[in-house]
C-alpha cells in the first residue's frame, strides 16, 4: 500500500486550510470581499490528500470507497451554500447500474461450411464479452463481411453499401481507414457508432476482427487479461439499460489466425484483406460462405452509484435557468488484482486532481459578492473509467431541464507535476466556446495550445463527450506542454507518467506535484467559467462543425 497522511492529519489540515483562507461559510456571500477570489493551493492539497488516500481503496464505481468520496464531495459543496441539484433535493443523483459477468465455460463459436463444420476454442481462438442485456445468448445466422463496418456519408465512405445484412451476422475489421484518422473518425468508427450501423441496416450478430495494426498496438494476448473483466452499463428507473444494442444478440473478437479460417473459400481471402489495409486500400465487403453458431452465458447483480450536483445560482433572472456545467470524474479503478504489494489505484491525478480543483471552483464562485449572469453547475461523476457511465445518465436523465444545458467544461487528468505556460481545450475549434477559452485564458496570464496530439483524438475519450452527443457544446480541459522551467519537456513528462503511473497503483500522493501548477489551472477554470457564465450568448457550434451538424440542436 502506498504511504500517505493519515485521515485524522489530512482533517486536521483541511479545517486549518479552510479557516486560513477563508473557506468556510461563517458569513453569507454578500460579506465575502469584494475583490475577485483567489485558488487555494491547501485547500487542494486537503483534497487531493483525502480523494487519494488508501482508505477510499481507489474509489470504483459502486464501492464504499467512491461513496466515501461522494459524501466527501457533496459536503464540500453544502460548505459552500450551493444548492442540491441531485435527486429529492440532494446533492447525489443516484445512477442505477448492471454489472455482467460472463460464466467463463459458456462461450462456443462454430462455423459450416460446404467443407463441414469448425469448432474454435475459447479464449484461444475468439473471446466474448458478458452481455449487460440478456444472461442467455445463442444465434445461428450467416455472415457477411462489411469491411471496417463504418458509414460516413460526410467523408464519402459507406462500408454497408450494395450489402444485405438482414438478420445475418456482420464480420468488421477493428479499427478505421487511414481517411479517417481524426476526431470525426473516432467517433464514427466507435464501439457504438459501429453496432448502430449494423442495427440500421439489420444485423443480427456481430464479429469483429483483429487487424496487424491491432496486433501491432494491443496484441490478442493482451485481450485475455481482461475476460474476467465484468461490463457495466446504466440502468434507468424506467429499467432501460443504457448504451447497449439488444439487436445484436451475440458478438466476439477473432484474432487473425481465425479470421483466416472464416475466410476460406471466399471471394478475398483473410491475408488479401489484411494486404489491402497495410497498404491503405479499403476492402469491399461480401457475404461470406458460411454460417456461424454462437452461444454465451452471463451473470447480473445491479447496485448504484451516486453522481454529485450542486449549483450555484444564477443572479440574472432572464439566465439564471441557463446553466454552465464543470464537470470532474470522482471514480477511479479500486483495487488490482495482482500480487504486487501496493494494489490500490489511488487515481490522484487521475482524477482526484480534477475533482479537487472542481471543488475549488465551486468555492470560488461561492465567495463572489454577486453570483455570475447564469447558473453554474459542479458536477462529480461516477463510472468514468467504465465508460464515461455517470456523465451519459446525467446528460439523459437531468436534475435539470436538458434545454437548459447550455455548456460543458471539463477536468480529467490535469497534470500538476510542473508548471505549464499554456493549457489544452480539445474541442473548442468546435464551437463559440473557443473565443470564451481563448479570453479567459488571456485573462490568466497564460497561452491556449492547439491540440498537440491529433492521432490520440482525445476530444471523443472523456466526460465532456457525453454532453457533445447530447448537442451540448463543451471543452475538455488539461495542462498544456510548454513549461515555464525551460529544462522540463512537458511532452516528455507527459509520456513518462503514462508509461510509468498513469491507471497504476503508483499514480498516488508521493509524486513530485507542483502546487503552483494547480493554482494557475484552477485559475484558468474560474476565468472561464465566469466568461460562459456572463457571456450575452449562450454558446453555439461552429457553423462547420462536424459535431455541431451531427448532434447539434436544431
Amino acid at each position: 500500500m502506498s504511504s500517505s497522511p493519515s485521515i485524522r492529519s489530512m482533517l486536521v489540515v483541511a479545517v486549518v486550510s479552510l479557516a486560513t483562507f477563508g473557506c468556510a461559510q461563517t458569513s453569507s456571500i454578500t460579506q465575502q470581499a469584494a475583490s475577485s477570489p483567489q485558488p487555494s493551493i491547501a485547500n487542494i492539497q486537503s483534497h487531493m490528500s483525502f480523494l487519494a488516500d488508501d482508505l477510499l481503496e481507489g474509489r470504483d464505481t459502486g464501492t464504499r470507497g467512491h461513496e466515501i468520496a461522494s459524501l466527501y464531495i457533496a459536503g464540500e459543496f453544502k460548505k459552500f451554500g450551493l444548492t442540491p441539484a441531485g435527486d429529492n433535493d440532494t446533492f447525489m443523483q443516484r445512477v442505477g447500474f448492471r454489472r455482467a459477468l460472463l460464466v467463463q465455460e459458456s462461450p462456443e463459436f462454430v462455423i459450416n461450411t460446404d467443407a463441414g463444420e469448425h469448432s474454435f476454442n475459447y479464449p484461444k481462438d475468439f473471446i466474448m464479452g458478458a452481455d449487460p442485456v440478456r444472461t442467455s445468448a445463442e444465434l445461428s445466422a450467416p455472415m457477411v463481411f462489411v469491411g471496417y463496418g463504418i458509414i460516413a456519408e460526410e467523408f464519402g465512405h459507406n462500408d454497408y453499401a450494395g450489402l444485405d445484412v438482414e438478420g445475418k451476422i456482420v464480420v468488421a475489421l477493428s479499427g478505421r481507414p487511414s481517411g479517417l484518422n481524426s476526431e470525426e473518425g473516432t467517433h464514427l468508427a466507435s464501439s457504438a457508432q459501429k453496432s448502430k450501423y449494423a442495427v440500421d441496416n439489420g444485423a443480427v450478430g456481430y464479429i469483429t476482427l483483429q487487424t496487424p495494426a491491432g496486433e501491432k498496438r494491443r496484441p490478442y494476448e493482451r485481450s485475455l487479461t481482461s475476460i474476467h473483466a465484468p461490463r457495466l452499463r446504466w440502468v434507468d428507473p424506467q429499467g432501460n439499460v443504457g448504451n447497449t444494442f439488444p439487436q445484436l444478440e451475440v458478438r466476439a473478437f477473432v484474432n487473425m489466425d481465425t479470421a483466416a479460417v472464416l475466410f476460406e473459400n471466399a471471394p478475398v481471402s483473410a491475408a488479401d484483406i489484411y494486404a489491402q489495409i497495410e497498404a491503405d486500400e479499403v476492402p469491399t465487403g461480401f457475404a461470406l460462405p458460411a454460417t456461424a453458431r454462437l452461444k454465451s452465458a452471463s451473470t447480473h447483480d445491479e447496485f448504484t452509484s451516486p453522481n454529485v450536483a450542486g449549483v450555484l445560482p444564477g443572479s440574472d433572472p432572464d439566465l439564471k435557468d441557463e446553466y454552465i456545467v464543470f464537470t470532474a470524474h470522482s471514480d477511479h479503478l479500486g483495487i488490482s488484482k495482482s500480487v504486487e504489494l501496493d494494489r490500490i489505484n489511488n487515481g490522484a491525478l487521475d482524477n482526484a486532481s480534477g475533482t479537487s480543483v472542481l471543488i475549488e471552483t465551486a468555492r470560488m464562485f461561492a465567495s463572489l459578492p454577486k453570483a455570475p449572469a447564469r447558473s453554474i453547475m459542479f458536477l462529480a461523476v461516477t463510472g468514468e473509467e467504465r465508460g464515461l457511465l455517470g456523465a451519459d445518465y446525467f446528460v439523459k436523465n437531468p436534475t435539470v431541464p436538458k434545454e437548459s444545458l447550455v455548456a460543458n467544461v471539463n477536468l480529467d487528468m490535469p497534470l500538476l507535476t510542473y508548471e505549464s505556460s499554456d493549457v489544452i481545450a480539445f474541442g473548442a475549434s468546435h464551437s463559440s466556446m473557443g473565443g470564451y477559452v481563448e479570453s479567459a485564458v488571456a485573462n490568466a496570464g497564460i497561452t491556449l495550445t492547439d491540440d498537440p496530439w491529433p492521432e490520440l483524438n482525445l476530444f471523443t475519450r472523456s466526460d465532456h463527450y457525453a454532453f457533445v452527443r447530447e448537442g451540448i457544446p463543451a471543452v475538455f480541459l488539461v495542462t498544456g506542454i510548454k513549461s515555464k522551467d525551460p529544462e522540463i519537456d512537458g511532452s516528455q513528462v507527459l509520456n513518462t507518467f503514462l508509461a510509468t503511473h498513469y491507471h497504476r497503483p503508483s499514480d498516488d500522493m508521493n509524486q513530485d506535484f507542483n502546487w503552483n501548477a494547480a493554482r494557475t489551472f484552477t485559475q484558468v477554470n474560474f476565468e472561464i467559467g465566469q466568461t460562459l457564465a456572463d457571456a450575452p450568448q449562450r454558446p453555439v457550434w461552429n457553423e462547420d462543425s462536424f459535431f455541431g451538424n451531427t448532434f447539434g440542436r436544431k
